[in-house]
């Protein structure tokens, strides 16, 4: 039988980190039980290629002018961390940003928050800032 993503993504992640990744998946869909999480695989803004959790779709057009499929949320395993991508904002900033001061210990970049142990993420504000993006995508979600 095949694995659903989610399943896969997580049979895929370091054993060490499958417990926190599992966790920060539960929140998820317990915060948006409607996004089906699906996988995104290509290049990040680095030039990596990696393969993200995704969960909630929308189209958009990039600065090439090719039209990309994008999630609104995203679990990646890192090299030394595990990133949690929010492609929502509100005032003109990331929601990551707006809740950088209530998530934890983690490191906060402009759609990213990463953190290197499940302790340091306070999954109850990740609950909070996923239904707030849900709330306000960047875009129609498909």
């Amino acid at each position: 039988m095949a694995r659903s993503p989610a399943e896969e993504f997580l049979a895929g992640m370091p054993s060490e980190r499958r417990p926190m990744a599992q966790a920060v998946h539960e929140t998820i869909t317990a915060a948006a039980p409607h996004f089906e999480p699906w996988l995104w695989q290509g290049k990040m803004w680095g030039g990596t290629d990696q393969t993200i959790l995704a969960y909630g779709a929308y189209d958009y057009v990039n600065r090439s002018g090719d039209e990309v499929r994008w999630y609104l949320i995203g679990l990646a395993n890192q090299k030394a961390y595990v990133s949690l991508y929010v492609n929502a904002v509100r005032d003109g900033r990331y929601l990551g940003q707006v809740y950088a001061d209530r998530l934890g210990q983690v490191k906060v970049g402009s759609a990213s928050v990463s953190f290197r142990k499940l302790e340091d993420l306070d999954l109850d504000v990740v609950a909070e800032m996923v239904k707030d993006a849900a709330a306000n995508p960047p875009g129609n979600l498909v």
